[in-house]
């Protein structure tokens, strides 16, 4: 079932998204190669709590493997929910990290792929024509307008450059939970397709492959990698439907 935030609501969920980009701006200079993506992690918590917050994604899922992070920190090939660790970021990789913050109730969402000092054409182009598809799906997502036309502005944007588009896993509601209905696909075929309203708040976030779209599970039951082993990105807003407008509450400022 959606549900529509109201004002006092939507102020809530906007304060929560503020916080998260001031983090994400204080965590970018972080984010190098000789980094270990548990590093980053413990600082992201420590940050979170001394602004008193709650990392939203820590804890998260099914009681016996609960994500035991605060980021979800995917490399190259990593689609998303790569579980922090030992592994250290090296020159050239594709970073892309996902986070959320639970303030006062209300939750945050958002995914920036960093590019790791001098990639290649390929892995920038991927990272470029991915951030290009969030924003024709922002764009795309006005009051009236039904829900799948933000997963084909994504698509056709994607198609057009010869990119995957992952269809297993897709943007959603978000605000109060950290997942709410509806469920927003990249690549929109069949099911639900209401009407956007105000008071929706959504996290749109294109997940697009430089291969094949499909995509495996790892052991951890968490990371998702790309079924061909070439590189993806990932980014994502969270953004609230007005009459007037869409906002995107998580911009950067």
């Amino acid at each position: 079932m959606i549900r529509y935030k109201n004002e006092k609501q939507i102020d809530g969920i906007r304060i929560s998204c503020r916080l998260l980009s001031q983090m994400y701006r204080e965590l970018a200079p972080l984010v190098v190669p000789g980094v270990r993506t548990l590093e980053l992690d413990k600082w992201a918590q420590n940050w979170i709590k001394k602004h008193g917050g709650k990392p939203a994604f820590l804890g998260y899922g099914p009681s016996k493997n609960p994500f035991p992070g605060a980021l979800c920190i995917s490399i190259n090939d990593e689609v998303i929910h790569g579980v922090p660790g030992r592994r250290v970021i090296q020159e050239g990789d594709l970073v892309s990290i996902d986070s959320g913050i639970v303030l006062n109730g209300f939750i945050s969402d958002k995914s920036v792929t960093f590019e790791m000092g001098k990639v290649t054409e390929d892995a920038r182009r991927l990272n470029t024509i991915t951030r290009e598809c969030l924003y024709k799906g922002i764009e795309a997502a006005k009051a009236g307008a039904r829900l799948f036309a933000i997963g084909r502005a994504v698509e056709q944007h994607a198609k057009a450059a010869g990119y995957g588009i992952v269809r297993e896993f897709c943007g959603h509601g978000v605000g109060l939970e950290v997942h709410e209905d509806p469920q927003i696909s990249n690549d929109p075929h069949g099911g639900p397709n209401p009407r956007l309203r105000e008071g929706m708040v959504l996290a749109i976030e294109p997940m697009i492959n430089m291969g094949t779209g499909d995509v495996n599970v790892l052991d951890d039951e968490w990371t998702i990698v790309t079924a061909d082993g070439k590189l993806s990105a990932h980014w994502e807003h969270t953004i609230a439907i007005f009459k007037d407008r869409t906002e995107i509450l998580t911009e950067d400022i």
